[in-house]
């Protein structure tokens, strides 16, 4: 047997939340989307322990686990349903299934039910040290090219003691990349300690991090312990790194080169053990250059750097996201969300997101919180993005009329040939490079597509 577990489900975000779970507790998991390919892994991997999804595209949740158990008696089943189909589980367990979960469900009950499935197997469960480093990049959801980029990096650099420079617009998830390298290093026993350089007054700023004696200034009515002395044996997190004080940047720099701190109004030194990660959303480079930041601190501290990308550039990672946390925020409010209408994921891939994932996490509490579910439609989304759409809808008018007046020009005088390959070619780039996209909008297969760009290459009247 490959696989102590096969889950069907025919939902992604839900198959990728299933399987992040899973995978974050250590456990090995095959997934499948419908009842012929979940069907097909069952005979040929021989799980012991399945989670069905009753409602698939191709069949019967019902039906599949009947001929599963008919294959494999001893099989443990686990029924996924949605809420409101209770009748259709209790069927699943009298006809065989060992448990139920009704969506929206925790976390812990999800774990709790598979773990016990798999103990009644005989299966021994995974050591907590795998779930650790497992879960560590949980948080950071998306199988975007750039975020692929991301993660692998954070792997790469976790257990090294080089300092590492991430940086990002507000809101792309900087400090939730810190604590994923804090937790996959081997410091990750010790204390993750996040300090925002662009919160606290200049004029308290070296206390803070650097602790201070009692009766050193005023106010000053008990000795603090600051962050680098509280990140002792652990990570110290300089977050808007940029914002600090010039004459602060110079006491960080010794305390780079020294390992050592000076509470304000004390006058013997004292040694910790810290590694350093900081973040900015400001261009450092350019920071230098102004006189903002000093140049010997940046090329200290920017060894590693790691460019956290906006959620504009991240494709299907917006829906990912978005249909992770709808979950999440469902649970935690007592709500039944469950998914969203198509013409809201299809709005969410389009906005830019100024304020990134922050600004999506927003615009999903408020929605949960103002409505009782299950689908999210347009008319409960806030104000200002039912704004913001009406605003891209008139840009995006503006635009095509330009656009197209651009097309016609480029067309006139060629044959039906070049123009086919032309209103191809300028479809495939109005769907950011995605055929398939483009095949559902010229109503034509993908693989027509493929056909004809692959004519094209041979007279070369196209070059990918």
């Amino acid at each position: 047997m490959t696989d102590p577990l096969l889950l069907i489900e025919d939902t992604p975000s839900l198959q990728l939340i299933y399987e992040s779970l899973l995978k974050s507790s250590g456990h090995t998991v095959h997934v499948e989307g419908t009842a012929e390919g979940g069907l097909s892994a069952f005979q040929q991997l021989k799980p012991r322990v399945v989670l069905l999804d009753l409602m698939l595209p191709d069949g019967d949740g019902l039906d599949v686990m009947a001929k599963m158990l008919a294959l494999a008696p001893g099989t443990t089943v686990i029924v996924i349903t949605a809420n409101g189909s209770i009748n259709q589980a209790m069927a699943a367990v009298r006809g065989g299934a060992h448990e139920f979960l009704i969506k929206p469900f925790n976390n812990e009950r999800f774990l709790s039910i598979v773990e016990k499935a798999l103990k009644s197997q005989g299966y021994a469960l995974p050591a907590p040290e795998k779930q650790v480093t497992d879960s560590a990049l949980s948080p950071l959801i998306g199988g975007s090219q750039a975020m692929k980029s991301v993660l692998a990096k954070i792997r790469s650099v976790a257990q090294s003691t080089a300092t590492v420079f991430i940086t990002g617009e507000s809101g792309t998830g900087k400090e939730l990349c810190a604590q994923a390298i804090h937790q996959l290093s081997n410091r990750a026993a010790g204390p993750f300690i996040a300090l925002n350089c662009g919160a606290i007054p200049a004029d308290l700023l070296e206390s803070e991090v650097f602790g201070h004696i009692k009766g050193s200034f005023t106010g000053a009515i008990s000795d603090k312990v600051g962050a680098a002395g509280a990140a002792d044996g652990g990570t110290l997190f300089f977050d808007e790194i940029c914002e600090m004080d010039l004459s602060l940047q110079t006491k960080l720099l010794r305390f780079l080169q020294t390992s050592t701190i000076t509470p304000v109004g004390a006058t013997k030194p004292r040694k910790v053990n810290v590694r350093i990660l900081c973040a900015t959303n400001r261009d450092p480079a350019e920071a230098v250059k102004k006189g903002r930041f000093r140049e010997d601190l940046y090329y200290r501290l920017h060894v590693i750097p790691i460019a956290m990308p906006p959620l504009r550039e991240r494709g299907e990672d917006v829906v990912e996201i978005a249909e992770a946390n709808l979950l999440r925020l469902s649970a935690e409010e007592g709500r039944a969300f469950t998914g969203f209408d198509p013409a809201v994921a299809e709005l969410f891939r389009r906005l830019t997101w100024p304020g990134n994932v922050r600004q999506l996490l927003n615009v999903l509490w408020n929605v949960v919180v103002l409505n009782e579910g299950p689908i999210v439609t347009l008319a409960m989304l806030p104000t200002e993005i039912l704004n913001e759409k009406k605003n891209m809808a008139v840009t995006e008018s503006n635009t095509q009329n330009t656009e197209t007046q651009t097309f016609m020009d480029s067309i006139a005088g060629k044959t039906l040939a070049e123009i086919e390959q032309a209103v191809i070619e300028e479809t495939i780039r109005r769907n950011g490079g995605s055929i398939p996209r483009a095949a559902r909008e010229l109503d034509v297969s993908p693989s027509t597509i493929y056909r004809k760009r692959e004519g094209w290459i041979r007279k070369g009247t196209l070059t990918l």
